[in-house]
């Protein structure tokens, strides 16, 4: 790819993250798993897909955590189908990433044009609790199931801020929102190549993490952290093969930290998110 094009790409590329998912079969036990770490939510309603409903826990720079289980009676067609009904079913915690489009159909004529696979957008929505009705459209990016590998493309038709702040305000201030996404992939050198290839990002800064017995990648002025096990037997290695590649852990950052991350309790929260020191 010649330099000229990788900067057209660069300055196009936009990876603010709009939210990401956590997802589970029991929407109140995983909002209480939350809250016992000091971190609250609001319910957002049910999805009209008929098979899924969500919390949401929302920071000030308009990210937020979106919590997404079953609905008390799920059409079981419909989750049978569901892109992450696999995670959900299998209590996986982080399982997909979103980021934020201005022009849904623009963006993905770039990712085209530099050799991504992207979906023709689909349009869908919820009601919140008061009401009031929100829509959106999204497209999913890469081949696998929607916003693992790469983040799918989410834009607004009814204000956004309606969406990420249910009560008009943010449910959490301490931390300024969601500042890293996790990807646990087979193949580090393979899945660098991949993102760089869509997004024209630079060469990653790589290194050994213990915490998550993964080799880290890190693109520098993005969210993204790429992890590949280092240990046939640990935790990421039995994720990946159980729930393919996809987010595993994410970050909260704060105004002033100083990039060194600590984790919450993951037995009691029962999945990795860590914070910005």
């Amino acid at each position: 790819m010649s330099p000229l094009l990788l900067l057209a790409i660069s300055l196009a590329a936009d990876l603010t993250v709009d939210h990401v998912s956590v997802s589970g079969t029991d929407l109140k036990q995983m909002q209480a798993r939350l809250a016992s770490i000091g971190i609250p939510s609001e319910y957002g309603g049910p999805h009209v897909n008929g098979a899924t409903q969500m919390a949401v826990a929302s920071f000030p720079d308009g990210s937020y955590l979106e919590l997404i289980a079953l609905q008390e009676h799920p059409d079981q067609r419909a989750l049978a189908d569901h892109y992450w009904s696999k995670q959900m079913l299998g209590n996986a915690g982080p399982t997909a990433w979103a980021v934020r489009s201005a022009d849904v159909s623009k963006e993905a004529a770039r990712l085209r044009a530099a050799g991504i696979t992207v979906s023709a957008p689909s349009r869908s929505g919820r009601k919140r609790p008061d009401g009031v009705q929100l829509d959106w459209e999204t497209a999913r990016v890469g081949t696998e199931p929607n916003g693992t590998f790469f983040p799918f493309l989410i834009r607004d038709f009814t204000p956004r801020e309606a969406r990420a702040f249910p009560k008009g305000q943010p449910t959490m201030k301490a931390f300024a929102g969601i500042s890293r996404v996790v990807i646990a992939v087979r193949d580090l050198k393979a899945s660098i190549v991949r993102y760089r290839q869509a997004y024209g990002l630079p060469a990653p800064v790589e290194r050994d993490d213990s915490e998550l017995s993964a080799r880290l990648a890190s693109f520098a002025g993005t969210p993204v952290m790429l992890a590949a096990p280092r240990d046939a037997s640990s935790w990421l290695t039995e994720r990946v093969e159980k729930f393919g590649e996809g987010p595993c852990a994410f970050v909260l950052g704060s105004k002033d930290a100083s990039g060194k991350i600590s984790w919450f309790d993951v037995e009691k929260l029962g999945w990795h998110l860590g914070f910005e020191k």
